[in-house]
């Protein structure tokens, strides 16, 4: 699916099919990233993966990711067989898949003859990433992972994504698939405050104000209180996953061998792993205000729709 309601197009050559790897219902800014990366006329959505995000918040967390992707491509107004379910749970050892309709979108998506690059962004654990490796290893060389995940170089540590699936994470570094790492100490520099969401965000539509509503209310969770935040900014941390897609970002990034991952989350130097590419700063701005504007967008379309009928 590609939303094309813009007076540009694409060149020709610059196109990317894309899918989004969510845990949807984990906090309140994956929604954001999922909108952002439907109404880019860049990508070409060939659909959106819920994945579980362990079992802390919840013992069904895959299918409230699920429920989550429904609702908003609803709010959309957008096919909801864009939505498809991933694994319910992390890897059980770094040899067994766990299959899914998630797994086998990446895996035929993957093997598809096209000109248009894949990439397969995740916004949680590795999980389905992992699990479509497993299962069919020619897509190492047919598709790029984005991964919103793990903690600062060069030591690494706790980091949330990453320890919702240690396995799966191991997997994909051990692999020759081509990784675009953003670590938390960069995907912390999307920082918004909840007055810029209210002044831009909240206005636009029935979207808008979900969006912002339902990030104003996580911030009341016990988990959102019992982190650093002040309570006047979120954190908009799954969207650098759009922007590096969207704006080159050439001198943000080094080149860095995949590390081994240990069970405390440490890297550990591998010097027998490829090089992937791990960002060490994003363009907030530029992340932020494209998304603005696109959701104006879509308003202004579904304005005139509405007038149209009348």
């Amino acid at each position: 699916m590609i939303y094309n309601q813009y007076h540009f197009t694409i060149p020709e050559g610059k196109m990317a099919r894309l899918i989004i790897n969510t845990d949807a219902k984990n906090e309140a800014d994956d929604q954001y990233a999922i909108v952002h990366g439907l109404l880019s006329p860049k990508f070409d959505n060939r659909g959106i993966i819920a994945a579980h995000f362990g079992e802390e918040k919840s013992s069904h967390s895959m299918m409230d990711s699920y429920d989550e992707i429904v609702k908003v491509l609803d709010l959309m107004d957008f096919p909801k067989d864009l939505a498809f379910k991933g694994a319910e749970h992390a890897l059980p050892d770094e040899k067994t898949p766990v299959e899914s309709e998630g797994a086998r979108l990446i895996i035929e998506e993957a093997m598809k003859p096209s000109e248009d690059p894949l990439y397969v962004i995740f916004l949680g654990p590795l999980t389905d990433m992992a699990s479509a490796y497993l299962m069919e290893p020619r897509i190492a060389n047919r598709l790029t992972c984005i991964w919103i995940g793990g903690a600062q170089y060069p030591e690494g540590g706790y980091e949330y994504n990453l320890n919702n699936d240690i396995k799966a994470a191991r997997v994909i570094m051990n692999s020759d698939i081509p990784v675009w790492q953003i670590p938390r100490n960069v995907y912390s520099q999307v920082i918004v405050s909840l007055a810029e969401l209210e002044y831009k965000v909240y206005p636009k539509g029935e979207l808008g104000k979900y969006l912002f509503e339902q990030l104003a209310e996580n911030g009341h969770t016990k988990f959102a209180r019992a982190t650093t935040r002040t309570g006047e900014y979120w954190c908009l941390g799954d969207s650098p996953a759009i922007g590096v897609l969207l704006f080159a970002h050439m001198f943000s990034y080094d080149w860095i061998q995949a590390p081994l991952i240990t069970d405390n989350m440490a890297y550990v130097t591998n010097r027998q792993n490829r090089p992937i590419r791990v960002y060490h700063h994003v363009d907030n701005r530029f992340i932020l205000e494209d998304f603005f504007v696109e959701t104006c967008v879509i308003l202004l379309v579904k304005t005139r729709r509405n007038e149209d009928r009348i």
